[in-house]
């Protein structure tokens, strides 16, 4: 997880750069869960788990603007490993959705409502853990990737219920390109966030 924090990191970064010009800047903490269609021929489903998400957005001028967003499950599933129609076992994984996305942000009725619309790119990073730890040039882990990538659609609505403080209820679609482990469907995450909005004159 602490690559996942690292992009993070980098994405606020990038949109600090921008808020310069940015006539808003949102910023996020949610949770929520995935859900996706259920196990078949021994492939588990991906359905479940807890997942904390970390978003932000910048909006521009008319509405417009990008943002980006990583949301890693909290704890492992397991994934059971057969060999035919023998079980050997099960594997313990956590997937990991990461977006960077267009974004178009509306603030209305007496600055008490708004609404997002995202759609971009990103990816599904699922990480199997081993007992081992193998040791490279960025540190040593205890897991392998599967890297996808994966297109993004989402929407959500924000209601300022303090202030510039604001719940948002929202949900994400992923297209994930080739996701083999869970039978190449697409899943949907849906999350409850709690953020701020940054304004000019906040």
């Amino acid at each position: 997880m602490r690559k996942s924090f690292v992009l993070f990191a980098l994405v606020l970064m990038l949109m600090g750069a921008a808020s310069l010009q940015a006539q808003q800047v949102d910023a996020a903490l949610g949770f929520g869960t995935v859900t996706a269609p259920g196990s078949t021929n021994g492939i588990p489903s991906e359905s479940g788990g807890l997942y904390v998400s970390f978003s932000g957005n910048v909006i521009l001028k008319h509405h417009l603007g990008f943002g980006g967003d990583v949301a890693p499950r909290v704890s492992r599933a397991l994934y059971g490993v057969t060999n035919g129609s023998v079980f050997l076992g099960a594997i313990p994984y956590r997937p990991i959705f990461y977006s960077f996305n267009f974004v178009y942000g509306v603030t209305s009725v007496k600055k008490k409502i708004g609404g997002d619309l995202m759609a971009g790119i990103g990816g599904q990073d699922v990480r199997f853990y081993s007992g081992n730890y193998t040791c490279g040039f960025t540190g040593c882990t205890n897991y392998t990737s599967s890297n996808h990538f994966a297109w993004h659609f989402g929407g959500a609505f924000r209601y300022y219920f303090w202030g510039h403080a604001f719940i948002r209820p929202e949900a994400h679609y992923y297209i994930v390109h080739n996701n083999w482990e869970f039978n190449n469907v697409n899943p949907a995450r849906f999350a409850v966030s709690i953020g701020y909005s940054f304004t000019p004159g906040f």
